[in-house]
């Protein structure tokens, strides 16, 4: 019977420690997380930034003759009915 009371008061304690603990670094874990998404985010948003200089237009040209041609390795569409 003492060894029962004896686990259960450790068992407890530890249990008090480690909740302690917890309510303790949870927060500062997540603070930190939270800080890195925001360095990540504000870091690509200057890189965006300075990627595309303003004044400057690119635009991809398609000549006309080639427009609606079709490589030969997709093959013809045929039209199918449904049998029942």
């Amino acid at each position: 019977m003492e060894e029962l009371i004896r686990f259960l008061f450790i068992a407890i304690a530890i249990l008090y420690i480690l909740r302690a603990i917890v309510r303790w670094a949870l927060p500062m874990l997540f603070q930190s997380m939270v800080n890195k998404a925001q360095q990540q985010q504000n870091q690509q948003t200057n890189y965006k930034s300075q990627e595309k200089p303003t004044g400057r237009v690119k635009v991809d040209y398609v000549p006309e003759n080639q427009k609606g041609k079709f490589p030969d390795s997709e093959g013809e569409f045929v039209d199918y009915e449904e049998i029942k």
